[in-house]
């Protein structure tokens, strides 16, 4: 799967099973420019929507860029963590990293069209992206399996839950996801550029197969918030952190699931991976969009209902109300007394 990865963000074909030649983006146009004159507007059409998605992707990534250095800034040096902004640092982490890695790939393609030149993209920053989607994914899903757990046994949440739960899962995900890549790029061509009879097959399977565990988790956890919040008879009453977890969820399984499903599907119908080449720069394009809404959710919901010109705003307060676990108060001002404000979220400290 690693190699077939490899060929689209290096724009390559495969021959028999696995990458087995690694042409890179230059060949690739090369190769459109000998198209034949009858469908030359074809061909034109199909690089002004490279040349689109590419720049769209650049922007993106570079908003996304600022806003989660943002989120890192004030989680990491200006607030008090808890519970959930530990998940939340990390996750910015994780989508710092993807977007950053989305830019090079934009970039280089957009200088291969412009200016061919021998230079592929290379193999670490391919495994550097499968680490930080895979990681950004992971945090996801104990954000929202957390905040499952909270609510369907709250007694056992605030009296057993270990003091650094969020703090020893973060570390598990991010060696899970790093070990995961480092294999996949071992043994499916970073470092060994042969592919493995049997070690690549196998690491697929298992990372296809966490990847799916990942998704029942995220899906199942975040069903059952819905239904606790929507229906039954012990409803909870909302606060911004189920507003913010659900936005971040819906806005993944809309824009950020997409590049997971691609490469699955590149994994089993690897024939021809130049026929995916577009909906694979959908996918990262996509992809950029999710980690670039995710600090736009925080500071959105974080700001939602209150008085800009009554009340002078910091972003620091802002991402700290989007985190709050704790119902409003004055539902007429739409805001939290002080406070509540600079307790917000820190009882569960861990």
């Amino acid at each position: 799967m690693y190699q077939v990865l490899k060929s689209c963000f290096c724009s390559s074909g495969t021959s028999g099973g696995f990458l087995s030649s690694e042409t890179t983006v230059a060949a690739w146009i090369t190769e459109l420019t000998q198209i034949s004159g009858s469908e030359q507007p074809h061909l034109q059409s199909l690089k002004m929507e490279i040349i689109i998605l590419n720049l769209l992707t650049i922007i993106t990534a570079l908003v996304g860029m600022a806003g989660n250095a943002t989120v890192l800034w004030l989680l990491g040096f200006c607030m008090r963590r808890n519970v959930f902004s530990i998940y939340i640092l990390n996750l910015a982490t994780a989508d710092f990293t993807l977007l950053c890695c989305c830019i090079l790939h934009a970039l280089e393609t957009l200088i291969m069209f412009f200016w061919p030149i021998s230079r592929s993209f290379p193999d670490f920053f391919v495994t550097v992206s499968v680490f930080a989607y895979i990681a950004g994914l992971s945090f996801l899903s104990a954000i929202s399996t957390e905040r499952c757990l909270s609510i369907t046994w709250p007694i056992w949440y605030r009296c057993r839950r270990p003091r650094h739960m969020s703090a020893v899962m973060c570390a598990l995900l991010w060696t899970m996801s790093l070990l995961l890549s480092i294999l996949q790029g071992n043994y499916c061509g970073f470092l060994n550029r042969n592919v493995h009879p049997f070690w690549c097959p196998a690491l697929d399977f298992i990372t296809v197969a966490w990847l799916m565990l990942l998704f029942v988790l995220l899906s199942g956890s975040s069903l059952v918030l819905l239904t606790r919040l929507l229906c039954g008879s012990q409803r909870v009453q909302p606060t911004r952190l189920y507003v913010t977890v659900g936005l971040t969820v819906l806005v993944f399984l809309t824009c950020g699931l997409p590049f997971g499903i691609h490469w699955f599907l590149i994994f089993w119908f690897q024939k021809d991976t130049r026929a995916f080449f577009r909906l694979f720069l959908i996918a990262v394009f996509l992809s950029c969009v999710n980690s670039c809404a995710n600090p736009i959710i925080y500071f959105f919901v974080g700001s939602f209902r209150q008085r800009w010109w009554k009340r002078q705003q910091t972003l620091r307060l802002v991402l700290q109300r989007a985190l709050q676990d704790t119902p409003e108060v004055d539902k007429h001002e739409g805001s939290l007394p002080q406070e509540i404000l600079k307790m917000s979220g820190n009882s569960l400290l861990s």
